[in-house]
């Protein structure tokens, strides 16, 4: 699929290699679970089944999750009109746009391609941004669905939530039943949480890798389409600064989007969380449009 949005080769790159990656850790963790639950038809069909899943319906997924719905341009005539503006502007195909009925203001942008994409944006977004920042946000997440970095992240972090499952699953079913289970099935137990929490460790390491990347790439993207750097970094403001208001413990249901949202759910206490976050700074992200603003020539605000 072609655009208008500037093409970015060490995003493409960095995907590319992630993915590479990330498939040799999933066969080798797949070899690892045929091996100690001896039941290859077993292993496949259930890693099989919830990476089509993932992938197939993760738009549909990630709406529920979210509690967002699909909206016609009847219902939200002025959203609708800024992604048409965008869609024109960067000569791609208009996803579908839903919104989600909550105050914390985020967007994001997920399905598994572009005819298949999904922009869903909260209401409190839309109360608090201006048009132009508005029109910025919405340009980052349309450079998501134009570089197919949606599709990318989605795969990739399927590996993660697998393993993550297989952890749990093994750590409360075999050992927290140690008494009445044999020393044999104790220890297929301890060696599957194991290998999963390292899956889950290196998987978790590439993508957030990738993700800080294509964050960046999609800012510089949105700058360039809409000419407005200063727009989208004082959209980056605003959000940031609201979401750190927002109490942390109504931020937990939400973070578990945070690689797909334009500003992760962060609140006021940070501290190791700036070092494994999916996002780069807030800071790093205004210095590389500050950059951009330059190279566009953009008069000062």
């Amino acid at each position: 699929m072609g655009s208008r949005f500037a093409p970015d080769r060490q995003l493409a790159l960095r995907m590319l290699t992630v993915v590479f990656l990330l498939g040799l850790l999933y066969v080798a963790f797949l070899a690892a679970l045929i091996v100690l639950l001896k039941s290859v038809v077993l292993v496949v069909v259930i890693a099989a089944g919830l990476l089509a899943a993932q992938y197939w319906y993760s738009d549909r997924i990630a709406l529920f999750a979210m509690r967002a719905h699909e909206v016609t341009p009847e219902q939200q005539p002025h959203l609708h009109g800024a992604v048409d503006r965008l869609c024109t502007l960067a000569d791609m195909p208009k996803p579908r746009i839903a919104l989600a009925e909550t105050d914390l203001p985020n967007a994001f942008a997920t399905g598994r391609n572009a005819d298949h994409a999904v922009l869903c944006v909260t209401t409190g977004l839309l109360r608090r941004l201006e048009n132009e920042e508005l029109e910025g946000v919405l340009a980052h997440e349309l450079s998501h669905v134009a570089h197919r970095d949606v599709a990318v992240i989605t795969i990739a972090s399927f590996l993660g939530v697998v393993a993550g499952l297989v952890a749990r699953f093994a750590l409360y079913s075999g050992l927290g039943r140690g008494r009445s289970t044999s020393p044999h099935i104790l220890l297929v137990f301890a060696a599957i949480t194991t290998v999963s929490a390292s899956v889950y460790t290196l998987s978790f390491v590439l993508i957030r890798t990738l993700s800080r990347y294509r964050e960046l790439a999609a800012d510089r993207s949105a700058a360039q389409l809409t000419g407005r750097p200063s727009a989208l970094a004082s959209a980056l403001v605003k959000v940031s600064g609201e979401i750190a208001r927002i109490p942390t413990k109504d931020l937990r249901t939400a973070q578990t989007f945070n690689a797909f949202f334009f500003v992760p759910a962060v609140g006021k206490e940070r501290g190791l969380a700036d070092l494994f976050s999916t996002h780069p700074t807030l800071q790093h992200r205004l210095d590389a449009l500050a950059r951009v603003s330059v190279q566009l020539g953009e008069p000062p605000a």
